[in-house]
């Protein structure tokens, strides 16, 4: 394949993968020595432009650097170029389940865990669909990128997701976040031991504390390793991006109700428990909060 032909078919799929997160585009122009189209949201505009040549294929975005549609476009398309670079060099199992969470450093909302099973094929996909660690992607690339997971391989995950109130309860009976993390990862990925007969575990590192992995599920021996940054895995990643969907989702059902909660643990959640007047011991607290956090048992 010539570099005239891989710069068409680089730029017709960031062409496709930007319409798909919901922005507008023109029609790929073919220039002497560089193929481009536009990009729009309601506020910005942005040129594409892949350069083919003897130094080989170059992307370059031309528009305002402090737009926001730059800022959301720049990041796509290069951090997932970075990512798939980085992946080639990653040794990775032909085999295996990947987990990762969301929402543990969080007040407001749930703790999520994802579990994602990869063989060679799946992370061929997963690499085609722009899976890469969800604390990169904005979110609507999570969501865009979770449906299409959702869809094509719907039974190649498994999700934990335990609301405020269930998280309470656990807290009392655990004594601290590690030991619900240890719970929770060691569920998911068991259930999904279930249904895949894999040996072969990747987990991001958050404690000492060794998973609970099931022995009765197959005769086989699972080997669980547990690294920190484990998302540079794609099945870490397909993980971490299903445990982020899942937990954005319940801030939206939120704002269907009208109940606009901040995200994280920043002076942002203190102000917003201090204007709102929150009881620390309050059932509508308990709710939507996890009470153990400092930012609660300041009120």
């Amino acid at each position: 394949m010539n570099l005239q032909k891989s710069a068409f078919d680089k730029i017709e799929k960031i062409k496709t993968e930007l319409e798909h997160l919901g922005l507008n585009t023109t029609g790929i122009e073919e220039k002497q020595y560089n193929f481009e189209f536009s990009v729009s949201s309601a506020q910005d505009k942005l040129k594409i432009q892949v350069y083919f040549g003897k130094k080989g294929i170059k992307t370059i975005i031309q528009g305002n650097k402090d737009s926001l549609l730059y800022n959301e476009v720049h990041p796509f398309l290069f951090d997932q170029e970075l990512f798939e670079l980085s992946n080639k060099n990653i040794d990775e199992p032909d085999e295996y389940i990947g987990s990762d969470e969301s929402g543990k450093g969080d007040v407001f909302g749930p703790l999520v865990i994802g579990a994602f099973y990869v063989d060679r094929n799946i992370k061929t996909a997963l690499i085609k669909l722009g899976v890469r660690d969800s604390k990169e992607l904005t979110e609507n690339q999570i969501n865009e990128i979770a449906q299409n997971l959702k869809k094509n391989f719907p039974n190649d995950y498994e999700i934990v997701a335990i609301n405020p109130e269930k998280y309470n309860e656990l807290y009392k009976k655990f004594k601290n976040l590690n030991s619900i993390m240890t719970w929770a990862h060691s569920k998911a990925i068991n259930n999904l031991l279930h249904r895949k007969e894999c040996t072969e575990v990747i987990s991001d590192k958050f404690s000492n504390k060794a998973l609970n992995i099931d022995l009765n599920i197959n005769s086989k021996k699972v080997n669980v390793l547990q690294i920190p940054k484990a998302e540079k895995y794609s099945g870490v990643a397909a993980a971490s991006i299903m445990a982020r969907h899942v937990f954005n989702n319940w801030f939206l059902k939120q704002k269907s109700h009208s109940i606009y909660l901040p995200k994280g643990a920043s002076e942002e959640v203190n102000n917003f428990l201090k204007n709102n007047r929150f009881d620390k011991n309050s059932i509508e607290l308990n709710k939507i909060a996890k009470l153990h956090f400092k930012n609660i048992k300041r009120l």
